[in-house]
Parts: structure tokens; C-alpha cells; sequence
């Protein structure tokens, strides 16, 4: 079973102009790609080969993890983001202020958990055993691998940044927060993770 790239939920210029095609076809089209390809090659000998992705994820390590928590996590990514953003029901910001006090104290919390990322990686908000968290993961590391439920997360890669907002990271994950995250999304994995 050969993986393959998913295609993007909205065409390649639509979250400009918080984030360019330029970027997209980079990100998208050549780190997301490259993922895919690896992954495949890894798979091709593996006693793996055949799983489905999640599966993969879980019961490996090194490259082989790397690659498919990156197909995953990427995936996961795009959807996170909407050209057409529109704030969070009210009823899902209830339950945000039930663990962060309030809205604006969640997004300062998220801001900062992806701005003080060493290095690369994500930053997440997850489903915890009743609890919603915010987390990081560094490189390729995804809720799934600590019996967590992600929710949102936004990508701190420097290539997910660097053409738009060079090396200012906090700009990048502001423009994000304010602009382009698919609450309806976030909500939809909420409530899953709520009934299962």
C-alpha cells in the first residue's frame, strides 16, 4: 500500500495573505511530498508494510516514525487552517475558559508554548483524559504517541515561517491565531474525542 499526499482542503494562495503560495508550494509541495516519498521508501522492507498510517505511527521508531508522524502531523496542520475564519462557538469557548480562565489567557498559553519551542517541532492543543492541554512536541512528535487527542496545532518549522516572516516565529504564530484556524475543525475533534 503506497501512501500519498492528501490534497490541500483550499487552493494554494487561499490563506494569503497571512500565509503565501510561495510558502505553500514549499511546505506543501516539497516538505509534505518529501515526507510522503521517505515514508514509502522506509515502508518498502518493513515488517510494517500494509499498516494503516496511525498504525505505523505507533508501532515504530526512527525514520520510519519520523516520516509518518510527519505525513500525519501535516495533515493534520492544513486542516487546522481556513481561509474563511470565523471565531469559536460559544459553546467550545465555555469549555476553553473552564481550563484557561478565559479565550485571550488560551491564546497568550498557545502563543507562547509554540514561540518557546526549542528548535523545531509543534505546538498542540490536545484532549487529555477529560482535560484539555497545551503541549509541544519537538520535531516530529504527536499527541497519539502519549495517549492524548489533538485538537489544533500549529506548525513551528522554520520552513512553515521562514519566507513570509523570516526568522520572527511569534509574528508567524499570531497571524495564525488571529487569522486563519479552522475552529470548526478544532470543535469537530473535540467532540469526538469527548464521545469515544
Amino acid at each position: 500500500m503506497l501512501y500519498t499526499l492528501p490534497p490541500l482542503p483550499y487552493e494554494q494562495n487561499a490563506l494569503e495573505p497571512y500565509i503565501s503560495a510561495e510558502t505553500i508550494s514549499y511546505h506543501y509541495g516539497k516538505h509534505h511530498q518529501a515526507y510522503v516519498n521517505n515514508l514509502n521508501k522506509l515502508i518498502e522492507n518493513s515488517p510494517l508494510k500494509g499498516k494503516n498510517l496511525e498504525e505505523v505511527i505507533i508501532e515504530s521508531e526512527g525514520g520510519l516514525f519520523n516520516n509518518s508522524a510527519q505525513v500525519w502531523n501535516h495533515t493534520f496542520y492544513w486542516n487546522c487552517l481556513t481561509p474563511n475564519f470565523t471565531p469559536p462557538s460559544p459553546a467550545f469557548s465555555k469549555e476553553i475558559e473552564k481550563t484557561f480562565v478565559s479565550f485571550e489567557a488560551f491564546l497568550d498559553q498557545f502563543k507562547n508554548s509554540a514561540v518557546t519551542l526549542f528548535g523545531s517541532g509543534w505546538a498542540w492543543l490536545v484532549y487529555d483524559n477529560g482535560n484539555l492541554k497545551i503541549v509541544q512536541g519537538s520535531n516530529a512528535d504527536l499527541p497519539m504517541r502519549h495517549n492524548q487527542v489533538a485538537l489544533l496545532t500549529i506548525d513551528v518549522w522554520e520552513h512553515a515561517y521562514y519566507i513570509d516572516y523570516r526568522n520572527d516565529r511569534a509574528k508567524y504564530v499570531e497571524q495564525v491565531l488571529k487569522n486563519l484556524i479552522n475552529w470548526k475543525f478544532v470543535e469537530e475533534n473535540y467532540e469526538k474525542a469527548r464521545s469515544s
